[in-house]
């Protein structure tokens, strides 16, 4: 039985089916994102979806959309699906879907009167191109199919509508036809494995909606080309595959190719395989450099969110090689921004304050995972070199103050990963003194000193335990408010709202309080915080409580992180859960992440969005396929493991 299949009272049920979408990418930033009935529903959604480095790596739409029509003795069944105007779908070829499975590949099988076939689809590793395999399962005679392909040509940021400075033409080549509708964009070539018939039917579809850009409130309708169609004549048992990308495919070998990545597919037969395949998405390649993407689909690769995600995605799979080669071009980049360098890379937002924290807490990862000796042989003049960095008040946006802890200002430009502006400022002021920055910095400070100790330099280690001391007794001196740890503070402002920031000062491998600090923190977090989705951003018990993250741009930037559940917070929460209940906590965490594989049928299949509501029924918000979400998940599941194995 598949691990994640919908039947077809799921599918032709559209308040149900097209709030699911399903995520192909290709590890060089190229995606493929609709709905399992193939209706796209967001401006960013396309069978190939391409980065175009001319234009700074932005993500375009080149193809949109495929309408497959059966042709049976002269009646035509259309398999296609859009909305227009009015809340009317047409041609409703969802009706014709019997089920859709996500095991290896996304598979679709229809039904049309005698006729069953499937249409699995596969985005080729390290390549911009689409495989779609059609296979006639149940046929009494042969069966024409008829494919239409709809294109836009066009920024995922924008809408395209008909206009006369598109290139119509196009050039015929093996089994299929060339096209590019706009100079300096990518050509598209569409062929098939076997002879086909490509009908020249220029026309546009127009005022086709997008219902999700609707609810953002942004521009929602647009116009799509079609050059034409194909058709071709399938046998019962047959198969057949389209291949979409920006160079032409040798035709002849498509069935090699696609069975070749297939081959090498882990199939979703439970959550953590499910979890891994989403892990592995975020992977990118460019310009010789190995990254991990923040999430899909409008992220690139941000520092903060790489190291986060990494061990999760690499670790905890025992990936260590892509763990290697991604901090390999990591490093560079922090090298160049400590050294006052230009940014060669394609990270971004290595500035941020929390950036090279994390950065230490993922090789601290790296050291449990392998051993300090190995961390040490590998990191540790890294390491060493990023604690002097701040240390010597060399970050552009961290001071170590007399008191031993770092001091940031997060007045002008976002501090933390509570990143949320409006109108360029920061939504939620989190200034000063942050409290998971100065849990960090402890944290850094005490690795350091293993470090230190790993190398018999025992006069640095002392040193740097001493000052980690002092930041210790400052820490506890300044956030402690006798129940749980103030948010940040600026002066002589101390905000009490319930955050979850402060579960870092428990979960991080060295923290500054004692049990009975991180037992009280874990408590209240567990009380007011906790969901089956992860953790609000927010006590609902605050005034300032939003649970719902809807509307316009504005609405959302100031409800982004004020109430909202974020998945990536089940890490450090699991972490923090079991440092103080152990065994006795297992359980509890084992029912929490339930709530999670729940997820795994909803939002995007197979994965985990960026956040969810606060309330239930905790719907999906955000980036439909987020690192830090799927990653901390993959985590938590294996320090349940560890604790399996030790009984």
């Amino acid at each position: 039985m598949s691990y994640l299949k919908f039947d077809k009272s799921q599918l032709i049920n559209l308040e149900k089916s097209l709030t699911k979408d399903m995520l192909r990418t290709n590890k060089l930033g190229a995606y493929s994102v609709t709905t399992p009935i193939d209706c796209n529903t967001s401006k960013y959604d396309g069978l190939l979806v391409v980065p175009v480095p001319e234009h700074n790596f932005d993500n375009y739409v080149l193809l949109s959309s495929l309408d497959e029509t059966v042709i049976q003795h002269g009646a035509e069944f259309n398999m296609g699906i859009h909305k227009f105007q009015g809340n009317h779908y047409s041609p409703k070829g969802h009706k014709y879907i019997r089920e859709f499975t996500m095991e290896t590949v996304a598979c679709t099988t229809y039904r049309v009167g005698g006729v069953v076939f499937s249409k699995e689809r596969v985005f080729i590793s390290n390549e911009n191109r689409i495989l779609i395999k059609y296979s006639m399962l149940e046929s009494h005679a042969p069966v024409t199919m008829r494919f239409r392909p709809l294109l836009a040509f066009r920024s995922v940021n924008e809408l395209t509508h008909e206009n006369n400075t598109l290139n119509k033409n196009y050039d015929v080549i093996d089994n299929g036809i060339r096209i590019q509708l706009y100079d300096k964009l990518p050509h598209l070539s569409m062929q098939f494995s076997k002879e086909n018939q490509f009908v020249d039917s220029q026309d546009w579809y127009k005022n086709i909606e997008y219902f999700k850009e609707q609810d953002r409130g942004y521009d929602f309708r647009e116009d799509l080309y079609t050059p034409g169609y194909f058709e071709l004549t399938l046998n019962p048992g047959e198969s057949v595959i389209f291949s979409a990308g920006i160079s032409d495919a040798d035709t002849k070998k498509l069935n090699k190719q696609y069975n070749d990545e297939i081959s090498g597919r882990t199939s979703r037969l439970d959550f953590f395989n499910t979890l891994k395949n989403a892990g592995s998405q975020f992977y990118n390649y460019r310009d010789k450099g190995h990254y991990i993407m923040a999430g899909y689909p409008w992220f690139k690769c941000r520092a903060r969110d790489e190291f986060i995600s990494l061990p999760g995605i690499t670790l905890a799979v025992d990936n260590l090689e892509l763990f290697r080669d991604v901090m390999d071009t990591a490093l560079k980049a922090v090298a160049d921004f400590m050294d006052g360098k230009p940014n060669k890379s394609q990270i971004q937002e290595l500035e941020s304050p929390d950036a090279l924290l994390w950065l230490i807490w993922t090789l601290q990862q790296y050291s449990i995972k392998t051993s300090i000796a190995e961390a040490n042989r590998r990191y540790g003049d890294w390491i060493i070199r990023i604690v002097n960095f701040i240390r010597e008040g060399m970050h552009p946006n961290l001071a170590l103050n007399d008191n031993g802890l770092l001091f940031t200002n997060g007045y002008d430009k976002p501090a933390s990963w509570m990143n949320a502006t409006c109108f360029g400022r920061p939504v939620l002021q989190r200034t000063g003194y942050l409290v998971e920055i100065n849990a960090l910095w402890y944290n850094a400070l005490k690795f350091d000193a293993d470090i230190s100790l790993e190398r018999n330099d025992s006069y640095d280690a002392d040193i740097i335990n001493y000052q980690a001391e002092f930041a210790k007794q400052s820490f506890v001196q300044m956030f402690w408010n006798g129940t749980y740890l103030y948010d940040y503070i600026i002066g002589t402002e101390r905000n009490q709202e319930v955050r979850p920031n402060m579960i870092f000062a428990v979960s991080l491998p060295y923290s500054p309080l004692d049990r009975a600090k991180q037992k009280s923190v874990v408590d209240i977090v567990t009380r007011e915080l906790l969901t089956p989705r992860g953790l609000r951003t927010l006590s609902p018990k605050s005034g300032q409580y939003k649970p719902i993250c809807a509307g316009n741009e504005i609405d959302r930037s100031y409800t982004y992180q004020s109430g909202t559940v974020w998945p990536w917070l089940i890490g450090a929460f699991s972490e923090a859960y079991l440092k103080i209940h152990k065994h006795s906590g297992v359980f509890f965490m084992q029912r929490m992440i339930i709530g999670f594989e729940s997820e795994m049928g909803q939002g995007c299949i197979g994965t985990l969005n960026e956040f969810y509501d606060g309330n239930p029924p905790y719907t999906p918000r955000g980036a439909m396929s987020f690192a830090m979400s799927v990653a901390e998940t993959t985590r938590t599941l294996g320090i349940l493991k560890q604790f399996d194995n030790e009984d």
